[in-house]
């Protein structure tokens, strides 16, 4: 029953809904623990679920959650990472070995070994169950910040890409994801393109046209760097900053392309 402590951060909204369930599975009777109003030793000392209003108790509110919300925790993400993980890996109905070290690999980098260890036994788990994708997106769409959705979608194309390409199965997977998720096409479309090599890429990433002046390059680079900004998941903690500075590193270079392409 104490399989989650080794969580750095106090878990909120992932003990509810369909993701509480993928987890009380893979672990086994942390349902009841719950339930039963014993689960805060789970949460790394966090306060038990009861405590924050009966209407919660059998069934979370999420929409009322989603309006009070704090920023999402490491814990909340770490879960979220590792069950949309588990369907990449399956999308194009193989689990390449490739794949499976690359969250390995990510999440030692992250989190140091010895959490990475725990989380992957976990990610095993949850991996052998039928995930049902709608609904738990659903969830951490109503409940996780939309900077910290972005840095889900870039997390999962480097999955599919692990194994050197995207295949045509694990890029509409990621797109369905991304549509739950309630990420825009033009994210969606800047993200994607972070993992391709093309001659546009650079137009893409800003999404913006060929046709598009030197100012409205300025301009959407300027919108770009304030959307993608390490400092707006560091409330995920610096394991996640990583990420972040990567996806943050893409704009950058994309920037200086077109600046060394037209001379401005």
């Amino acid at each position: 029953m104490r399989g989650l402590k080794w969580i750095g951060a106090t878990l909120g909204w992932s003990f509810g809904g369909p993701i509480g369930a993928i987890i009380g599975l893979a672990l086994g009777s942390i349902g009841d623990a719950l339930a039963s109003g014993k689960g805060g030793f789970l949460l790394g000392g966090g306060e038990p679920q009861q405590t924050r209003g009966r209407h919660q108790q059998s069934r979370p509110n999420y929409r009322t959650q989603q309006q009070r919300r704090a920023q999402t925790t490491s814990g909340d993400f770490e879960i979220s990472l590792l069950i949309l993980a588990t369907v990449v890996i399956k999308a194009d109905g193989k689990q390449d070995e490739r794949e499976v070290a690359f969250v390995r690999n990510e999440f030692v980098k992250m989190y140091g070994k010895e959490r990475a260890n725990k989380a992957f036994d976990l990610f095993k788990k949850v991996s052998q169950q039928t995930i049902p994708l709608r609904q738990v997106c659903m969830q951490i769409q109503q409940m996780m910040d939309h900077s910290s959705r972005l840095q889900l979608m870039h997390f999962l194309f480097g999955i599919a890409k692990a194994d050197t390409m995207v295949t045509e199965d694990e890029e509409r997977q990621i797109f369905t994801i991304a549509g739950y998720l309630g990420i825009s096409s033009s994210d969606y479309s800047r993200i994607k393109a972070m993992f391709y090599n093309s001659r546009d890429n650079a137009y893409k990433i800003l999404g913006i046209t060929k046709s598009a002046t030197n100012n409205e390059i300025k301009k959407a680079y300027r919108n770009m760097a304030k959307k993608y900004h390490p400092d707006k998941v560091e409330h995920l903690g610096d394991e996640h900053k990583k990420g972040a500075e990567d996806k943050f590193k893409q704009v950058q270079k994309a920037y200086e392309q077109l600046q060394k392409e037209r001379r401005f």
